[in-house]
């Protein structure tokens, strides 16, 4: 997909991308940038939930094994401040232990389940699938 086929819903998308491992943080977020993506990239649940607010994601990606507070954790507590709040995170879950975590996941509350070293199109379209920017909605 070129920078020529991307969809008009990407340019702009901000995306927070939460993963322990600094290598996958700048792959992800290489990927993403170079479609026309935001992207704020953390290293842990806890900073992920702090910049929730200033950052205003459309899409959460978050690998879910992490030390100090796991991907499961943080999105429980995205879910429960949602239900208190309203509004609705698209996230997508990302591991290297695809099979066994997929329910897992999707009872936590992700939309969709990425291996973390899925080809770069499968980013691409699943995050496309959860492209709604805000800064496209009226004020």
């Amino acid at each position: 997909m070129s920078m020529t086929q991307i969809p008009h819903s990407l340019v702009g998308l901000r995306v927070l991308v939460v993963d322990d491992e600094a290598d996958i943080r700048e792959f992800i977020t290489v990927v993403l940038e170079s479609h026309g993506m935001s992207v704020k990239a953390v290293a842990s649940a806890a900073t992920a939930f702090e910049v929730l607010e200033p950052f205003q994601p459309d899409v959460l990606v978050c690998d879910i094994r992490m030390p100090g507070g796991s991907g499961y954790d943080l999105m429980r507590q995205i879910r429960d401040l949602e239900a208190k709040q309203g509004g609705h995170l698209p996230a997508i879950a990302i591991t290297a232990y695809q099979d066994e975590d997929w329910e897992e996941s999707l009872k936590a509350g992700f939309e969709a389940h990425l291996h973390k070293f899925a080809q770069p199109i499968e980013w691409i379209e699943t995050i496309a699938q959860f492209a709604s920017p805000r800064s496209a909605s009226p004020n």
